[in-house]
C-alpha cells in the first residue's frame, strides 16, 4: 500500500480525506472529518502498544482509505437527500399555475413557520451573546475570565449546531450534523489562539446578534402580510353576507362601528387579498432560501479550514 493510500498520521489521513471531498458541501465535509477523526483517535487510543502509523495502515483495510471514505459519504449523502426530499410535484405549465403553486410547496409553509419562530430564537440568541460577551469582558482580569470565555464560545457552537438542525429541517439547507472535532494534545494557550483566529467563532456570534433584527423583520412580514391579506378576503366576504342577509353594511364590535365595503368593491378586495396573500407566501419562500444560505455561510466551517 503506497503513501497516498496509507497516511502515516491522523493529520495526514484527515488532510487526504478533506482533499478527496474537495468541492462537496462544507457541511458534509465537516461531518465526514468529525466521524473520521473520532474513529481514528479511538482506534489509536485502543492500541497503545502499536504505533500510530501501523494502526492507520490497519485501519486503511477496515475503515477504508480516504478516497474510499469520501466515495461512501457521497453515496450516503445522495441517498439521504433522496429519502428526505419532498414528493416531486409536477411543475405548473402556466404563469398563473406557477404563481398559485406556491401553496403546494411544503417549503413555503416551513419557511413561514421559521419566520414566526425566529422572533423567539432571535431574542434568545441575542441575549445569550450580549450577556456572554459582557460577562467575559468583565471577568477577563480575574482567574475565571478565560475559562468562562471558553465555555461561552463552546456554548455558542452548541447553539450553532442546534440552529443548523432547525435551518435544515425547516428551510431545507444542508447543515452540519456533527460539530468540529475538538483539538487534542494542544496547549491551552494555543487552543485559545486558534479559537480567537477561527472565523467561525465570530461569524457565529454575528449570526446570533443579527437574528434579533432579522427575527423582528421576519415576524412583522409574516404577521402583517397574512393579517392584511385575510382581513381583505374575509372582511369583504362578511360584508357581502351581511348585505345579502340583513341589508346593513356595518359591523358593530365593542360599540365600535365598522363599515364593510360596497358590494361592487368587495369582489375586487377579495381578489386583492388573495393576490397579496400569495405574494406573501412567495416572499416567505424566498426569505427561507436566502436565510438558509446566510446560515450556512456564517455557521459552517469552511471546507478548507484546518
Amino acid at each position: 500500500m503506497n503513501e497516498r493510500t496509507a497516511p502515516r498520521s491522523i493529520e495526514q489521513y484527515l488532510a487526504a480525506l478533506r482533499a478527496a471531498l474537495a468541492g462537496e458541501d462544507p457541511a458534509l465535509v465537516q461531518d465526514a472529518l468529525y466521524d473520521a477523526e473520532e474513529y481514528l483517535r479511538a482506534e489509536v487510543a485502543a492500541n497503545p502498544g502499536r504505533s500510530e502509523a501501523d494502526t492507520l495502515e490497519l485501519i486503511a483495510t477496515t475503515y477504508g482509505v480516504p478516497e474510499e471514505v469520501a466515495a461512501a459519504y457521497r453515496t450516503t449523502e445522495q441517498q439521504v437527500r433522496t429519502a428526505l426530499a419532498p414528493p416531486p410535484r409536477q411543475a405548473p405549465r402556466t404563469l398563473l399555475g406557477r404563481f398559485f403553486g406556491v401553496y403546494g410547496d411544503s417549503r413555503t409553509w416551513t419557511a413561514l413557520f421559521f419566520m414566526l419562530l425566529s422572533l423567539v430564537t432571535g431574542i434568545f440568541y441575542f441575549t445569550t451573546v450580549v450577556t456572554g460577551l459582557s460577562m467575559s469582558a468583565g471577568l477577563i482580569m480575574l482567574i475565571i475570565g478565560i475559562p468562562f470565555f471558553l465555555l461561552f464560545v463552546g456554548f455558542t457552537r452548541v447553539l450553532a449546531l442546534a440552529e443548523g438542525r432547525l435551518v435544515e429541517g425547516l428551510l431545507g439547507q444542508r447543515m452540519p450534523r456533527r460539530p468540529v472535532y475538538p483539538s487534542k494534545g494542544i496547549p491551552i494557550l494555543q487552543r485559545i489562539k486558534e479559537m480567537l483566529v477561527d472565523r467561525r467563532t465570530w461569524t457565529t456570534m454575528f449570526y446570533f446578534l443579527i437574528m434579533l433584527p432579522l427575527g423582528i423583520l421576519y415576524f412583522m412580514i409574516a404577521v402583517i402580510g397574512i393579517t392584511v391579506s385575510l382581513s381583505l378576503v374575509f372582511g369583504s366576504i362578511a360584508g357581502l353576507l351581511m348585505e345579502a342577509g340583513i341589508g346593513s353594511g356595518t359591523i358593530s364590535l365593542d360599540n365600535e362601528i365598522f363599515f364593510s365595503p360596497s358590494p361592487l368593491a368587495a369582489p375586487l378586495l377579495i381578489v386583492l387579498g388573495v393576490l397579496l396573500l400569495t405574494a406573501v407566501m412567495h416572499l416567505a419562500r424566498g426569505i427561507g432560501r436566502a436565510h438558509g444560505t446566510l446560515a450556512k455561510h456564517l455557521l459552517v466551517a469552511r471546507a478548507g479550514a484546518a
